[in-house]
């Protein structure tokens, strides 16, 4: 059985008549953690929507396979489905579904199976200790309300709950302090084995203080220009991304 979950193939993705993605290439294999960096406008929330086929975004060219299987064109849910998650920069509020609800609702439509209720709330209250989320929340609407930090925990937990083969997450580390930073890093810790991936999406490198990561890839304008280990967001901490923006490549 092969050990590669993600593959991306020459992709070149519009948003209207904007060409966004230049020949994304990437390859991710179950057990690491990727990162892709850049600086803002680069493409990289436009990769992980391309991932996922958001309708606002077109394809021009390029294959992605996920798990062996041609997912280029396939909808929105049936990806989610077959076991990919994104988690969102800024994440939907929904009045009137309280966070329990929309999780067992979400969970029952990725598995297809009913959701054994006193099984899930165990789970959900073992997962907020560790995420040392307030329990009253879960009663709450979905986001409504909730602090910024508040809701990337709540993206955490959700990802903890739907255990997806691969996670994407968003810029999960804006706008948060050091200390909910690190407790969304434990979260992540707390989710990666050796079945599973993870794909972080950021334009800084606070959260990769707290994580070990396999791969950190530098997206400019459209391009991965540069490919390294976790020495390379040292680097671009230290001394920006300036001579990537200017097409230099080592």
């Amino acid at each position: 059985m092969s050990n590669k979950l993600l593959e991306i193939n020459d992709l070149y993705v519009n948003a209207d008549e904007k060409q966004i993605l230049k020949g994304i290439n990437l390859k991710i294999n179950k057990g690491e953690i990727h990162v892709i960096m850049g600086p803002n406008g680069s493409g990289k929330t436009t990769t992980a929507n391309a991932i996922l086929n958001n309708p606002l975004y077109t394809k021009k060219n390029g294959v992605i396979k996920f798990d062996g299987e041609d997912i280029t064109n396939l909808k929105t849910d049936e990806i989610a489905r077959k076991g990919v998650f994104m988690s969102f920069q800024l994440p939907e509020e929904i009045p009137g579904v309280s966070v329990t609800n929309f999780l067992k609702y979400a969970k029952n439509k990725v598995t297809g199976k009913p959701v054994k209720i006193f099984e899930f709330k165990d789970e959900l209250k073992k997962y907020m200790e560790e995420l040392n989320m307030n329990p009253k929340n879960m009663e709450r609407s979905l986001n409504v309300g909730f602090s910024g930090g508040e809701k990337k925990k709540n993206e955490i937990l959700q990802m903890l709950v739907l255990n997806p083969k691969l996670a994407i997450l968003d810029e999960t580390d804006s706008g948060l302090d050091v200390d909910a930073i690190k407790i969304v890093s434990k979260g992540i810790q707390m989710f990666k084995n050796n079945k599973n991936a993870v794909l972080i999406i950021t334009h800084n490198t606070k959260i990769l203080h707290s994580l070990k990561v396999d791969y950190v890839h530098v997206l400019v304008d459209g391009k991965i220009v540069k490919t390294g280990t976790q020495d390379l967001a040292n680097e671009i901490e230290e001394n920006g991304y300036e001579k990537y923006k200017m097409g230099v490549q080592e």
